[in-house]
């Protein structure tokens, strides 16, 4: 078993303790008036740290050479909901008015860069006549055909036109259907802001608007919060050029440097699995102070990374992908064993065993062990050159033995149209086989399937629908042409397997941890498995989920383990956190993006607003009377909108979609 980090020695223990944010400065006092200790529980025994043990916190501003300081806006500029990119020399800010009050934060998202003011808003609006100013941000009812509400700019008006900076236009009738949102030097959000939050528009991350917290997923990191005052009407910003530059910021953190003597068999927690939901749990146990010994065991050889990126990306190297740098992990004493094989889990006595016999116990355990990908079961299986997409190596590999030559990708969901996607560009040429009739058919529906199958084919990509492998051959051992069911046979010099995965749960089937029929972890919403103690999360789960009725259910979606990672962590510090997210999740293909909230299974109908054939619509996904999931390309913000919308528990009804009117997208819906 390799590592990050080794089978540890035994050392003498050394903990430090960086407090949140949220203690910075509190003076903890007992009644005496000294300061009193403050104890993190570590497997069932306090652990006391003194003040005058503790890392002395980072001023945000360490000098005036440090920061930069400008008023920016008049207090009446922006009204209440409304957000502002403003630049402040060294670097952009948002700026955002809600409840009277201003905040300013970073202006990109930490995941992927996404920025938070874009263009758009549709709320906080007032009802006027056409008579609009130039340079007044003007909302019109319908765009292109699309009935969504719309806010831009207004360059020109002229016969009941309003002409917009983006070239778009609005025809309409004087003094009927215009909203004005009034003058702006800058572009309105596109990002949603709801709830004291403002949440990304690409992927769905949240943050708090007055702490920047991350407050729901997918990513790991937060944005930074700035001074804001306000002297004689005017909105002074003051920041530090270097978070102005950064435009993230990692949460405070306890540190636990080693284990103490005698104790390398044994950890407080360890977490099985090194993916989205294991590295969340440990960094959240952290983040809350939880100061003893973490372990974080993988059968991958690398640290933590960005897995989605695999098919999307397939050049990406390992570093590339990282999630954190090896320095994190030890600057945070969370031990990663890499190429780490779990085959027992005895909770009786709380012990794991691995693959080459060393054995570990632990006080609280999460099971994160992913899924394995399925394979094909025909003949020539083991001929060279077929490939699952589940490390960097693998997909390394695919593009040097593609490049310029005949590829063949199986199955026709995400991985595999993203893998597709990505080697029209590399490889000679490009086919893809399927069993379904279009692809993406049971998840994105008929007529948004196949709308993106006509994209794939005006990419030079051949499909090969309702039908399977039933050879694949050989020639010298390698793989030379690919034989469907259907008599085609199909030159092939790379194949790429995307037909599914199945739970990696087979090595907890001797312990007393109950798995369901098809071997997936059943937990409740505070990610609790049937034994005391024992948590799991990510893609080898089923569990509650909130907004439909608790409903058990499995997402392998890379956000929602981001989620039920930090509800675990929560729980195992005895929080009574509960599972409440909404499922997000996004695509890229072909520079374009599909982005999709909610959980659609067994929908029985699609509303769809829009231009399918110019790849620019919304596709509402319904079950009865009530719209379950939303999917949408080249429209955003609607799927963040939506998302909000879910997350407050407001069901949205049928008819609400099919009239076209959107009012409830800005809370004046019913």
């Amino acid at each position: 078993m390799g590592g990050c980090f080794s089978k540890p020695k035994p050392v003498e223990l050394k903990i430090e303790v960086v407090l949140p944010e949220k203690e910075r400065g509190k003076e903890e006092l007992s009644a005496s008036g000294k300061g009193s200790p403050r104890a993190y529980q570590g497997n069932g025994t306090a652990r006391h740290f003194h003040t005058e043990e503790r890392l002395p916190a980072p001023h945000p501003y360490p000098g005036a050479q440090d920061c930069v300081e400008a008023a920016i806006c008049h207090v009446k500029d922006l009204e209440n909901g409304q957000m502002r990119e403003v630049e402040l020399g060294w670097g952009k800010v948002l700026l955002v008015k809600d409840n009277g009050e201003f905040h300013a934060l970073g202006h990109k998202c930490p995941h992927y860069g996404a920025p938070l003011v874009k263009g758009e808003l549709s709320q906080y609006t007032q009802e006027v006549g056409w008579d609009l100013p130039e340079g007044w941000l003007a909302t019109a009812p319908s765009q292109a055909g699309l009935a969504l509400p719309w806010t831009s700019r207004v360059s020109s008006i002229s016969g009941g036109l309003l002409s917009c900076g983006e070239g778009r236009a609005a025809a309409g009738t004087q003094g009927r259907g215009a909203v004005a949102c009034g003058p702006s030097p800058a572009l309105l959000p596109l990002g949603v802001l709801s709830r004291g939050r403002v949440r990304c528009p690409w992927h769905g991350a949240c943050f708090n608007i007055g702490t920047g917290d991350l407050e729901d997923f997918p990513g790991l990191d937060s944005l930074h919060k700035f001074q804001v005052k306000i002297e004689k009407e005017k909105v002074y910003v003051r920041a530090s050029k270097q978070a102005l530059q950064l435009q993230r910021r990692t949460k405070v953190m306890a540190k636990c440097i080693s284990p103490s003597a005698g104790h390398s068999s044994s950890t407080n927690v360890l977490i099985v699995g090194a993916g989205a939901a294991g590295l969340v749990c440990a960094e959240t146990l952290r983040q809350e102070g939880f100061s003893d010994r973490i372990v974080l065991c993988t059968l991958d050889r690398h640290l933590p990374y960005d897995r989605p990126k695999l098919s999307k990306s397939l050049d990406a190297q390992p570093e590339q992908l990282a999630l954190r740098p090896k320095e994190f992990f030890r600057a945070y004493g969370i031990e990663v064993l890499t190429e780490a094989q779990v085959v027992t889990v005895d909770v009786r006595n709380k012990k794991v065993v691995f693959k080459d016999g060393f054995k570990l116990e632990y006080s609280k355990l999460l099971l994160a062990p992913g899924n394995s990908p399925k394979m094909l079961s025909c003949k020539g299986k083991e001929v060279e050159n077929v490939f699952t997409i589940r490390t960097p190596e693998d997909a390394n590999r695919v593009v040097r033995l593609a490049r310029g030559r005949n590829a063949v990708v199986v199955g026709a969901g995400f991985l595999g149209m993203e893998v597709a996607a990505y080697l029209t560009e590399k490889a000679h040429s490009v086919s893809v086989v399927e069993l379904e009739e279009t692809p993406f058919r049971r998840f994105l529906g008929e007529r948004v399937g196949r709308a993106l199958m006509k994209m794939f084919e005006n990419n030079r990509v051949k499909f090969y629908m309702q039908t399977e492998v039933s050879e694949l051959r050989a020639q010298e051992g390698k793989l030379k042409e690919v034989v469907l069911k259907s008599s085609k046979v199909v030159r092939a010099d790379v194949c790429v397997v995307g037909i599914g995965a199945v739970p990696a749960t087979g090595f907890l089937r001797q312990s007393s941890i109950n798995l369901d029929s098809r071997g997936f972890i059943p937990v409740n919403k505070m990610m609790q498995t049937n034994v005391p103690g024992v948590f799991a999360a990510g893609d080898a789960v089923t569990f509650p989920l909130a907004w439909r009725n608790n409903r058990k259910v499995n997402i392998p979606h890379w956000q929602m383990a981001h989620a039920q990672g930090r509800v675990a962590a929560q729980n195992m510090l005895a929080q009574e956190a509960e599972i409440s997210t909404v499922p997000y999740l996004w695509t890229a293909m072909f520079g374009r993006s599909l982005r999709y909230a909610g959980y659609g299974e067994g929908f029985d109908d699609v509303i769809i607003q829009g231009d399918l054939e110019e790849l620019k619509f919304v596709a509402f996904y319904t079950k009865g009377d009530e719209v379950i999931a939303v999917a949408s390309m080249n429209y955003d913000p609607i799927v963040s909108k939506v998302a909000e919308v879910l997350a407050s528990g407001r069901a949205i009804r049928k008819r609400e979609v099919e009239t076209g009117d959107m009012s409830w997208l800005t809370g004046k819906g019913s």
